[in-house]
């Protein structure tokens, strides 16, 4: 068991057929940050746990803000595992990028995790 987390896109919110751009297991901090991003979007699932967030150009600006100046959220949880952002750092700019232009191509991007 464990924290697992994906981002995918999709061409439509209710199309079922999506595109995996990213995958990580135990980012507790990244996580942590989707969890407070969705809170700001109005979520109210108590548990942050199979929940699926939109994420739009200006998320994904504050993301790389966060990410690229090491200040992601400490997150802790009992399946979480500790911090790796320094071992994510690269593939978080990799799916930022590759969300940013999924979203110019027309395309939804969301993030979901389970654990």
């Amino acid at each position: 068991m464990g924290l697992d987390m994906m981002a995918y896109s999709k061409a439509r919110a209710t199309s079922k057929n999506s595109r995996e751009l990213s995958a990580w297991r135990k980012h507790p901090n990244l996580h942590g940050w989707m969890e407070q991003l969705y809170r700001e979007k109005g979520g109210t699932e108590e548990d942050f746990n199979c929940v699926e967030v939109e994420l739009t150009l200006d998320d994904l600006d504050r993301l790389e803000r966060v990410v690229s100046h090491g200040r992601l959220p400490y997150t802790t949880g009992f399946f979480y595992g500790n911090p790796a952002d320094e071992y994510y750092r690269d593939q978080d700019m990799a799916f930022i990028e590759e969300a940013r232009a999924d979203i110019k191509g027309g395309r939804k991007v969301y993030y979901n995790s389970w654990w």
